[in-house]
């Protein structure tokens, strides 16, 4: 230390030319990371955002009667945003936000098929860690609880997103990876634990309570409820939530594809191009 007022660390957040290199740095390094590392944290942001689902069908189902829709809605997106928290806090790779790492490659810092094959492999591992805890959040009967309450609102939640037509999914699924990529974009100008979380919250919250498309969140949302009728036609069939829709082929062509591409387009383009080039385009 040389005593001058340079030579202490700033506490104050970063500002976001400082957050546009800071996320072109993550982006490439996320590059060199070897694959079974990648899988495996990939697995675990699958569950992550899981467990996140979970807990806002949770609330969900606790307040949807008794509360106004609007205030149900907030309470089920404050729940659902420990799926990200987990994945910014606790360490793991999210083929949703790692659609940022396209500001690397809109730099020529990462090649195309290097960022093809991590949101390939990133993307696997978020399917096997959302279905894995589906499988398990099943297996441990968590839906019957609250006297089937939980259950109602799972079936009920996977019913509807399997409704949606493609075009309207791929709209939703646009919008809610503008926001969850808004989210880690404002996460990177933190300087503490509190101020990731801070950042956090309000825009998973925001995606949530207005009913937006996230593909990973969708890996544990409709397979959950698939296996619940599965595994207990009884509970399904006197739930009743017409569940008709809800099949294998509609979890996936109708609704996993275009809220994937969705969220590619929103996340990809409407935030890392965007702020690619306000702040790291050669010639600014």
């Amino acid at each position: 230390m040389n005593g001058t007022p340079n030579s202490s660390p700033s506490i104050d957040s970063l500002l976001p030319p400082e957050m546009a290199s800071k996320a072109e740095a993550i982006g490439t390094r996320k590059i060199q990371v070897p694959l079974a590392s990648t899988f495996t944290l990939a697995i675990l942001a699958g569950a992550f955002i899981a467990l996140g689902a979970m807990f806002s069908t949770t609330v969900a189902a606790g307040t949807s009667l008794e509360w106004p829709y609007g205030l149900a809605r907030v309470a089920a997106g404050l729940a659902f945003s420990l799926g990200l928290i987990l994945v910014v806090v606790g360490g793991a790779e999210l083929f949703t936000g790692n659609n940022l790492i396209v500001m690397a490659w809109a730099g020529g810092k990462v090649g195309t098929g290097d960022l093809l094959r991590n949101w390939a492999i990133v993307y696997a591992g978020n399917f096997v860690g959302a279905l894995g805890t589906a499988l398990l959040m099943v297996w441990a009967r968590q839906y019957s609880f609250g006297a089937g309450a939980v259950g109602r609102a799972a079936l009920s939640t996977a019913a509807a997103k399997a409704g949606l037509d493609f075009g309207q999914a791929f709209a939703l699924g646009v919008l809610c990876n503008t926001l969850v990529c808004l989210a880690i974009w404002l996460s990177y100008s933190a300087r503490t634990t509190v101020d990731r979380i801070t950042a956090v919250v309000p825009p998973v919250t925001a995606f949530v309570a207005a009913g937006f498309e996230h593909s990973v969140a969708n890996m544990y949302f409709l397979p959950m409820a698939i296996l619940l009728r599965t595994f207990d036609p009884a509970f399904a069939a006197a739930s009743g939530v017409d569940l008709t829709g809800l099949t294998w082929g509609a979890f996936l062509f109708r609704n996993l594809l275009p809220v994937t591409l969705g969220n590619i387009v929103g996340g990809s383009l409407l935030v890392a191009v965007v702020y690619w080039f306000v702040y790291l385009r050669r010639g600014q």
